[in-house]
């Protein structure tokens, strides 16, 4: 690989003035699936286009959708001028919706009507002629009302007679422009492509073709400007109970998402850039540690100075298991620290392309887990485009406001938008975690190495909540407050959270399983009282220095509805439906977080006590449920409890004969561990794991 191949593998996404979160959710969302291994996919914003040396290691500058007036205003000038030497010397751009306007050399967007009407010229000119829109009526800002699943015809021949691609699919559009004249201009002799058009009658003139997307050859580069957006996933489209016909768009462009995704990879691939083979697993990306009290960061980076090495000019802490590598805010754009960094993430395993999922045996451990910390501010929205951290640190100080006892734990966090594992970059990495304090707690959005019992290992999709936390047991403590308890008190607390994430939420229909499951009633059964998992639990322990180190993994299916189901898909069961909203992740977490604290605080004061105890049954499915003993021969037992004092499962033996046919109990009882058996609920068998 030569050293300019090797600088040129970062994907920026604009996410500065003008930009709007939702499309760059979207954006970071099907570019990271689409294009990793490959190239690393990176928030950018105005500050540094004008100020940073991007271009050198920049393979692709995104413009997501928004509003391009916001572009100009930031980037007319130094900025354009640097975009636009970047492409002319042999970048890419590659520009959705207003990033096509903007792309454009004329903008004529609502022309005639007042308080919409966006009209001029556009320095980069990367289309040598006009974008006009809207190419449908409808589009309101900050709304889906004018949305729609456009059909787009596909132009082969701008893609050298490729047979895979689709001839029609629908496409996310709201609000984008058609490409005026774009026939006649390449017929002049300007090197313009058509790559898509609109099926369909348009509301404003688009000469003879109604050009949806087009490719443009500038100077030694080139740029693709789309109206609609091929890179909005339906899975990332939520409902709208104002506009009934949203359920049947979402429907129209999850029916033709292999379509859409076929044509993006596409258009990636005349760009220059290498797609990934099958669905990919996302890149990971930076850990972001901020604090509800900003000094607090620096504390921590002080408390870790002992474990912090310096090379090239730059500090990591090498763990058992990962590298981290500490950013600084000068350094972000360091060229041969990010060139080492990418090579790494070059030599990873690849994903199997037949079963189009990741292979367990990639190590991640040879890719440095990039931290950056916030000492002044916390991270901007569309720094972190799937975490608002306003929201949760707001949420946190009200948590604490109705649950006394509350104080610390959340105070500190880390967020990564896509990591491997937030309990194995804890737990596996002991030198880092000796350092860390009671609640200090790692949150993601996507897991692509997830760990479960035993050795199972998953991708865990958006919209799921995902956290580690850590609490130092003290060792004495252990004899009369068993560690086992605190997978106990997290059911609980995820219980607690639900149903007290807000008013309305108090009969949520949600309970614990035996031993490390949170389940909810099914909403694709409403007319039956079933349940289905929908959070898990793991606990990871180690000892130093006086205290069990405990690595509290939690995972809630919070938004997403897949693989099982989620907490937004219970809420159309409630017989209050129409006066809750979904769930937010920053705040579910806050909630969580003040809760946990509580249990934990009353566990260690009292033990496993009556008053927790009339808890964690109150909440359980088990109360007389018969299971079979596997391990005992297939005795069949009622389940009557766990023990107070080391958290087992109580079981006593049953045999036929009672009054009116009924079980009655023998007095013979069996206590069962919860690492040693596993429940089967469902099928009432308790296994002897091997």
């Amino acid at each position: 690989m030569t050293s300019r191949k090797l600088n040129k593998l970062n994907v920026l996404v604009y996410t500065g003035t003008g930009s709007t979160l939702e499309s760059v959710r979207h954006c970071i969302y099907s570019l990271r699936r689409l294009l990793s291994p490959n190239y690393a996919v990176i928030p950018i914003t105005e500050t540094a286009i004008l100020k940073e040396p991007w271009a050198p290691t920049c393979v692709l500058l995104v413009f997501p959708g928004g509003a391009d007036l916001g572009y100009c205003r930031v980037l007319n000038g130094p900025g354009n001028r640097n975009i636009a030497q970047y492409v002319r010397r042999g970048g890419g751009y590659l520009g959705f919706c207003a990033g096509g306007y903007y792309g454009s050399q004329r903008c004529e967007f609502e022309v005639g009507n007042a308080s919409m009407e966006v009209v001029g010229s556009r320095e980069l000119g990367f289309y040598p002629g006009i974008c006009r829109g809207g190419a449908f009526k409808g589009f309101e800002y900050h709304s889906e009302r004018g949305a729609r699943a456009a059909d787009v015809r596909v132009r082969k021949e701008g893609f050298d007679g490729d047979e895979e691609l689709p001839e029609v699919f629908k496409c996310y559009y709201n609000g984008g422009g058609v490409f005026v004249d774009a026939e006649k201009l390449a017929g002049e002799g300007a090197e313009v492509d058509i790559l898509a058009e609109y099926e369909g009658d348009l509301d404003v003139e688009s000469g003879e073709v109604k050009a949806a997307m087009v490719y443009c050859k500038v100077g030694e580069g080139a740029a693709i400007l789309t109206g609609p957006h091929p890179e909005f996933d339906a899975v990332n489209l939520g409902r709208h109970s104002d506009l009934p016909e949203y359920e049947k768009l979402i429907e129209e462009l999850a029916a033709d998402e292999p379509s859409r995704t076929t044509f993006l990879k596409a258009c990636l691939t005349k760009l220059g850039l290498e797609v990934s083979r099958g669905t990919a697993v996302p890149s990971l990306s930076k850990l972001h540690v901020s604090s509800i009290h900003h000094n607090e960061v620096g504390e921590l980076l002080h408390s870790l100075d002992d474990i912090i090495t310096k090379e090239d000019g730059g500090e990591y802490i090498k763990g058992e298991n990962d590298l981290f590598h500490l950013e600084k805010p000068e350094s972000r754009w360091d060229l041969t620290s990010l060139s080492r960094a990418l090579q790494s993430e070059l030599e990873r395993p690849r994903i199997s392309p037949s079963r189009g999922s990741p292979d367990p045996t990639t190590n991640y451990s040879h890719i440095p887990k990039r931290i950056v910390s916030h000492e002044t501010a916390w991270p901007e929205p569309k720094e972190t485009p799937y975490f608002n951290h306003a929201v949760y640190y707001s949420s946190l100080r009200q948590s604490r406001e109705q649950n006394p006892g509350a104080e610390e734990w959340g105070d500190v966090l880390m967020y990564g938008e896509v990591v491997t594992s937030t309990n194995t970059l804890l737990e596996k990495n002991h030198k880092l975690l000796s350092h860390l304090s009671t609640g200090f707690t790692l949150a993601a959005t996507t897991q692509v190495a997830g760990r479960g019992r035993g050795s199972n290992v998953w991708v865990a999709p958006p919209g799921s909540l995902i956290m580690s936390t850590v609490i130092n047991h003290p060792a004495h403590l252990a004899s009369t407050r068993p560690i086992v308890f605190i997978q106990y008190l997290a059911a609980i607390a995820i219980v607690e959270a639900i149903k007290t994430y807000d008013v309305g939420y108090e009969d949520f229909p949600v309970k614990v399983k035996w031993p490390n499951d949170v389940y909810v009633r099914d909403p694709n059964n409403p007319d039956s009282v079933t349940y289905v998992k929908v959070a898990g639990i793991l606990a990871n322990c180690s000892y130093t220095a006086g205290n069990y180190q405990v690595v509290l993994g939690i995972g809630i299916n919070t938004n997403n509805a897949r693989p099982t189901t989620s907490l937004d898909a219970v809420i159309p069961l409630m017989s209050n439906k129409d006066s809750l909203q979904p769930f937010k992740i920053e705040r579910l977490l806050a909630r969580l977080l003040a809760r946990l604290e509580v249990l934990y605080g009353e566990f260690v004061k009292g033990g496993f006590s009556k008053e927790l105890e009339e808890k964690y049954y109150r909440y359980w499915l088990h109360s007389n449920q018969v299971v079979t003993l596997e391990a005992e021969g297939g005795v069949r037992a009622r389940v009557v409890g766990i023990t107070r004092d080391w958290g087992m499962l109580k079981a006593e033996e049953v045999t036929e004969g009672g009054i009116n046919g009924a079980l009655r109990g023998t007095g013979r009882v069996w206590a069962l561990q919860s690492d040693e058996n596993s429940f089967d609920f469902w099928k009432g068998l308790v296994k002897r794991k091997i």
